[in-house]
Formats: C-alpha cells, sequence, structure tokens
C-alpha cells in the first residue's frame, strides 16, 4: 500500500471502493491475525491513511468475509524518503531517491503498520530508526577497489535501518510477546559494491544480535536506551526480509542468520499450493531455482527474478508454534483472485502460549 506521491494513499482510501484497499482487507479477514504486521504502507503524521484503512475496509466484510477490527495499532517515521543532504548514490545530486536514508520519493513512502488486538505496552516500545551503520561491530559497509565507498562525513551520518527497526511489547494476559518487526532493503539496485546487498545483510543481523544478550551491548535506540532483548524474553521477528535461503541477490546466509539462530524455533517453512502452482506455470527463472517454489512467498518478475521466499515470521524458542502457512490459494482454492493485490503473499503463524 505504496505511492508515488505523499498524500496519495489517503486520498485512495477515502474512498470505499478502491479494488487493491479491498482485495487487502479480504486477505486479513481470511486469515484473521491477532497481530499484524503490514510492510509498504505509507506513513502520515495524522495516522488518516491508517484511520481510513480500518474505518471503509477492515470494518466492512469484503467478498463474504466478516468485518476485522483491532483495537490497538503503532506506526512511526521511516527512513525512506528522508533526506540525508548528501550524494549517497554517486550520481551528482543530493535530493533524488537514492540519497535519503533509506530509498524513497518522499518521507514515509514504504512505511509499516502494526496492528494488533492486544494492548501495545507504549511506554516501553524501542525504536530504532537512527541507529548508525558504523555502530555495529564488523559492519559490512561497502568497498570499492579496497576503499570505502562512503566518504567519511557520509559514513558519520549513514543509518542501519533503510526504514525502521521496531520492538514492540504487546501485552497477553500477564504475558508479554516482542513483535520485532523491520523491511530491510532489497538486496539489488546498487553495482559492484553491492551497498544494498550489504546493508540488507546487517539490517537482517541486527535482529540476530538484539535477541542474544551475549551480542547486543553495542545496541542502542532512538531514546538512548542500551543493549538488546532481556534474557528469557518472548518475542516473534517479522517482516519483509527480502532475503531467500536458497535464491535471489542477498549476500550468502544473510537469512540464516535467523533461521539457523539457537534463540529462534527451528520450524518448517510455510508453504502453499499457490506458491508451487504459480512457479510451474510461470516458469523462467522459476525453473532454475534451487528452493523448494512452495516455500515462495513473492511473485516477482520470472524472465530476471522470479518468486521468492522473502516474508517471514519466526519465533523464538519459548513459544510453541501450532500451524503455520502462507495465504497463496491455487487457482480452485478460495481467495484466489485476491492474493495478487501484493506481489507479496501473507505468511502467518499460531502459536499456543504454555500456562502458567
Amino acid at each position: 500500500m505504496n505511492r508515488p506521491k505523499a498524500g496519495q494513499l489517503i486520498t485512495d482510501l477515502e474512498t470505499k471502493d478502491n479494488k487493491q484497499a479491498r482485495q487487502i482487507a479480504e486477505i486479513i479477514q481470511r486469515v484473521r491475525p491477532d497481530m499484524l504486521l503490514l510492510n509498504e504502507f505509507d506513513f502520515d503524521a495524522s495516522n488518516r491513511a491508517a484511520d481510513l484503512f480500518q474505518r471503509h475496509y477492515l470494518a466492512v466484510g469484503q467478498d463474504n468475509q466478516q468485518p476485522i477490527t483491532f483495537d490497538h495499532r503503532f506506526l512511526a517515521t521511516v527512513n525512506t524518503g528522508l533526506p540525508s543532504g548528501h550524494d549517497l548514490d554517486n550520481d551528482g545530486e543530493t535530493n533524488g531517491p537514492g540519497d535519503a536514508f533509506g530509498f524513497g520519493g518522499f518521507p514515509g513512502q514504504y512505511g509499516m503498520l502494526v496492528l494488533s488486538k492486544f494492548p501495545i505496552d507504549s511506554e516501553n516500545v524501542r525504536t530504532f530508526q537512527t541507529f548508525l551503520w558504523r555502530d555495529m561491530p564488523g559492519a559490512l559497509l561497502p568497498e570499492t577497489n579496497g576503499k570505502s565507498y562512503y566518504v567519511d562525513n557520509e559514513i558519520a551520518i549513514l543509518r542501519l535501518s533503510s526504514k525502521s527497526h521496531w520492538d514492540l511489547p504487546i501485552r497477553i494476559g500477564d504475558r508479554t510477546i516482542h513483535f520485532l518487526c523491520a523491511h530491510p532493503t532489497p538486496p539489488v539496485f546498487d553495482g559492484p559494491e553491492d551497498r544494498n546487498g550489504r546493508r540488507n545483510h546487517d539490517e537482517i543481523r541486527f535482529w540476530a544480535d538484539y535477541i542474544d544478550p551475549t551480542r547486543s551491548d553495542y545496541i542502542h535506540d532512538d531514546r538512548g536506551r542500551r543493549g538488546g532483548l532481556a534474557a528469557g524474553s518472548s518475542f516473534i521477528i517479522a517482516g519483509d526480509m527480502n532475503a531467500d535461503p536458497f535464491d535471489g541477490d542477498s549476500r550468502d546466509r544473510a537469512i540464516q542468520q535467523l533461521l539457523s539462530h539457537a534463540l529462534i524455533q527451528n520450524v518448517r517453512a510455510p508453504t502453499s499450493r499457490g506458491a508451487r502452482e504459480k512457479s510451474v506455470r510461470d516458469s523462467g527463472a522459476n525453473d532454475n531455482h534451487k528452493g523448494p517454489a512452495d516455500q515462495d512467498t513473492s511473485d516477482f518478475n520470472d524472465r530476471s527474478v522470479g518468486n521468492l521466499r522473502l516474508d517471514y515470521v519466526l519465533p523464538g524458542t519459548s513459544l510453541k508454534t501450532s500451524a503455520l502457512g502462507v495465504l497463496w490459494p491455487a487457482q480452485a482454492e478460495d481467495g484466489h483472485d485476491s492474493a495478487d493485490a501484493s506481489d507479496h503473499r501473507l505468511v502467518w503463524l499460531d502459536i499456543a502460549l504454555p500456562s502458567k
């Protein structure tokens, strides 16, 4: 739900018949999540777009689905489209989308929105929008011919998050689950220096370090609080990580930093019949992929990229997973017509909280 111009999403959602918004609402109503991260939902300071989406679309049954209500939500500023004042893409200009702290045509483009049926502990929310890339030990800052791609005054202001990293403590009864949300940059649209591939790797690494008390002492949030997640905390990592375990352009083992993490459940990859069917039907680049087609969560150009597994919901080891999947219906299944509202598919996970 990103748009090319600031305010256009609000305009689209002021009507009640925007096709894409209706389809996305239908997808949400079919899955009926208790906690939900929407990537690429344009941010506006008035929260107008989020208000309209809930009132005009989620609160209205779509295609014979039941309306759904979320009493709690979180959205905040992101780095996309936020001017850096520097020529970060080395094109001779300082005011282009590639010069923003995160690629974007205006501040808030490609933002994030979290909806929840359970209260969000707003006093203890942590955001990491301004965390500097250089502050990560061993950061993979890009180089060209053995020299830094960025000059010193650019490195001094470069932020790690292309959008932001959020730690949202969500209260479920007397328990707290930390909903860890992010949307790392795509590892493409760069040059041999691989600046986006390196940034994608380190944005993913941030969560791998954050959940491990032995590796998180360097981290500080936007309010200056240091350290990562407290030992023993329950958490779920969610987001479009823009990294496939087998295929695509991400750096080797970028997503394995999470999939192989000792504190993250080693659950089977969620699958769908629709993903396998689409891979066979589209053919092209998909024919050369190493990864299982039924694990794909995104539908891209089949002449160059093909379909990939990019979207994840990863629970910590303290939580019990009871079911998981991807809403990508095959042609003969209900909901197939609405699935292409986005080039990504909704990944869902059911957890059962143990009784104390």
